[in-house]
């Protein structure tokens, strides 16, 4: 069953507007296809089978592909990136769409949210805290408090990368692990006369 965003006004209209903002219901009119995808994926991306990650992540490119200039476009499609775990790219596009749209609250929320996934800590409360700026009603503001408050229970915890430093950056810590600190083996002796 296909569902026209500008007239859906379903009993989870509600809920989805909390996890949509206004700006990306016109957005994702622009790819009508994946309308009923993009509902899944963002209600609960459990369900989406891998056939139809495949099938999201092609018809938001080529809508991207068809409107560069859209940054929702972009978040979505960096949305379903994350979904068909293709971390790398999704940094790509999301990163261009804040670039396109600094001022967008879904920009700003969702590649905090992707540093925070990929524990990234500095850069994750860098974007959320942005987004908490951009917030303009309180759903928008309780998503982002919510993700803030995720990102200071990582750091007291402990769970924490250090930063991304780019893709050559394991040679270091290679590098570290190969020629650096020499482990030792504690050994007891027994020193008893026979």
């Amino acid at each position: 069953m296909e569902m026209l965003i500008g007239t859906y006004d379903g009993p989870g209209r509600a809920d989805l507007s909390r996890r949509i903002p206004e700006a990306s219901w016109s957005a994702l009119a622009l790819v009508p296809g994946a309308t009923t995808l993009v509902l899944r994926m963002v209600t609960n991306p459990n369900l989406l089978e891998p056939g139809e990650r495949v099938t999201l992540v092609e018809q938001l490119r080529e809508a991207v592909a068809d409107r560069p200039e859209v940054a929702d476009l972009r978040v979505l499609l960096g949305m379903a990136l994350c979904v068909n775990y293709d971390a790398q790219a999704a940094i790509h596009e999301l990163n261009t769409a804040v670039q396109l749209a600094p001022e967008s609250f879904i920009a700003q929320l969702k590649m905090g949210e992707l540093w925070m996934r990929l524990r990234v800590c500095d850069k994750a409360e860098e974007h959320t805290k942005r987004a908490e700026r951009l917030a303009q009603n309180w759903a928008q503001a309780d998503l982002a408090r919510r993700q803030s408050v995720a990102i200071r229970t990582m750091r007291r915890k402990g769970i924490e990368r250090g930063g991304y430093h780019g893709p050559l950056a394991f040679l270091g810590t290679l590098k570290g692990r190969l020629f650096g600190r020499r482990r030792t083996v504690p050994v007891t002796l027994d020193v008893r006369a026979p």
